[in-house]
Order: C-alpha cells, then sequence, then structure tokens
C-alpha cells in the first residue's frame, strides 16, 4: 500500500525514515542506484549542516537522500523539528516505510538480530515503542509506504517508480560482440554465435575492412538467415528485458560472437541494437571487445 500527498514531488531532497526492518536499506541502495547521494543514519540535527555543503557544491550533488532512524537513539527525537525547519526553507520530501508488527517480527527473526530497542523485551516490545515514536513522523510523511507484501526486489522497482528521474533508463544492457579465438567474455548474461553465417574473412575485397564498414553490413545481412536471425532474436530479448525490470536487475550484457570479432559480430550488435532501442524502460550501449585487435 502507498499513500502519497498531494505536495509537489519534484524536489531533490529526500528523508527516508520509518519503522526498523521495513526495508529502509533496500531503498537506499536503490536510490543510489539512480544516482542519488545517499547519507546513512545522520542525526537530524546534521540535515541542515549537510544541505548547505551540498548546495555550496552546485550541481555536483543534484539529488540528496538522508536515512534518518532510531538507530540515532536520542537523537532521532529532534526529527520533527529538523523536518519543519526545513521544509519552511525548501521544498524535502519525507518517505516513511511501514510494514504489519507480524512481518517485521518474522524479519528480525530471520536476520537474527534484536530490534534496536528492545532492550530486556521482545522484539514485539521494540516494535510497538519504535511505532510510538514515531506516529508524528508518519503522520507528517509525504510518501507513505506499506512493505509488507514485498520482497526486495518489488520494493527496489517500487522506489525507481517513486523517485526515479521520468523517462530514465531501469535497465542498461550492454550489448558486446567479440572473437572466439580471444575467449569468451567474462560476466556476460547471453550468448550468440554468429559463426552459422559465411566469414566475410574469406572475401578478399572485405576482409581488410570491418563490420563498420557498409559493404560488409550489406555482405552479412544478406546471407541466409541472417535478418531472420535478428528478428526472432530480438524478439526472444524482449521479454527477458522487462523481466529484468521487474525483478530489478539494472544491468545485463548479451555477447554476440564470431571467429575474430571483426565482421559478422560487430554487424549483428549493431543490427540488435537497433532492434532493442523501442523496449520500455531499456538503454541499449553497444561495445566492440576485439574490434580492431587484428
Amino acid at each position: 500500500m502507498i499513500m502519497q500527498t498531494a505536495r509537489d514531488a519534484s524536489g531533490e531532497v529526500l528523508i527516508v525514515t520509518g519503522m526498523s526492518g521495513a526495508g529502509r536499506s533496500t531503498v537506499a541502495n536503490a536510490l543510489e542506484d539512480l544516482d542519488w547521494y545517499v547519507v546513512d543514519n545522520l542525526p537530524p540535527r546534521m540535515l541542515r549542516p549537510l544541505l548547505d555543503l551540498t548546495e555550496r557544491a552546485g550541481g555536483a550533488v543534484p539529488r540528496v537522500a538522508v536515512v534518518v532512524d532510531v538507530r540515532g537513539r536520542g537523537l532521532f527525537g529532534d526529527l520533527p523539528e529538523a523536518m519543519r525547519a526545513l521544509q519552511a526553507a525548501r521544498q524535502v520530501r519525507v518517505v516513511f516505510l511501514d510494514a504489519s508488527d507480524a512481518v517485521l517480527v518474522r524479519r528480525f527473526e530471520a536476520v537474527r538480530r534484536p530490534h534496536p530497542l528492545q532492550g530486556d523485551g521482545t522484539i514485539l516490545d521494540g516494535i510497538r515503542r519504535e511505532r510510538e515514536r514515531l506516529t508524528p513522523v508518519r503522520e507528517a510523511a509525504d510518501v507513505v509506504i506499506d512493505t509488507s507484501a514485498f520482497n526486495v526486489h518489488q520494493l527496489s522497482l517500487q522506489t525507481v517508480q517513486l523517485f526515479g528521474e521520468e523517462g530514465a533508463a531501469r535497465h542498461t544492457v550492454t550489448l558486446m560482440s567479440f572473437g572466439f579465438k580471444y575467449g569468451l567474455p567474462t560476466d556476460v548474461d547471453l550468448v550468440a554465435d554468429m559463426r552459422f553465417l559465411p566469414n566475410p574473412f574469406w572475401n578478399e575485397q572485405l576482409r581488410p575492412l570491418t563490420g563498420e564498414d557498409p559493404a560488409v553490413r550489406a555482405y552479412v545481412l544478406e546471407q541466409q538467415g541472417a535478418r531472420e536471425f535478428l528478428d526472432a532474436y530480438a524478439a526472444a530479448l524482449h521479454p527477458v528485458l522487462e523481466g529484468y525490470q521487474r525483478e530489478n536487475k539494472r544491468h545485463s550484457v548479451v555477447a554476440v560472437g564470431c571467429t575474430g570479432g571483426k565482421h559478422r559480430s560487430v554487424v549483428m550488435t549493431r543490427e540488435l541494437a537497433a532492434r532493442l532501442g523501442d523496449v520500455p524502460g531499456v538503454a541499449v550501449r553497444v561495445t566492440h571487445r576485439d574490434l580492431g585487435r587484428e
């Protein structure tokens, strides 16, 4: 469940707070992936000096997120006053993460850690104390996210949708051409083999050229099966890239190989990139690992 007030959501300062175990670390990590400058466990009285510092940095720190919670112990009590002072001076949004008591208990038991306010009592005692402290903060929040039914991937995706720049890519796929004779690339997700196509290397006129040259491109694409492969492989990758976004996988690498990484793989990588350019939320990057190696 998500509740959001009617306030303008275009601010560049975000305070992340809420119940322990509700997902603050997950949200902080997702914000870092979105290029926010994230500070964890900051005492509330340090909010103003931090923002003054980022303002002096000009455009070097355009978006700041600060995680503030009961780990700050007695210092945390200053948060409501600090929030009011900041919001009077500039636009600040507050996101509050919550979850049911039963879910929070299960999460603490799963990681085998005590609640920060548990003391000599039970986990549930700590949760109840924390709720009492956080009631005024929750009531003043701009966004309240109930994470009871979320896993970490779903919460990360929700963070991207709420706080990512409009139109920004949620996934980047790198299409990499390579030559099998130089070895398989490391850290790739998928590998496609272009050695089923005739090799331009055996054409004396094309041999000194590369897959970046129009003559080589025309030669490769006119071969039987070339365009059929591109259309079918691009169609197969569409649901994969969409699924990566749902699972909050931010990057993937698709390697496209031929013998030397000079002709066929270069052409097919470029063509594949053109066919993937319309996948929503995906940025396509092209690199040629072995081009120029011969």
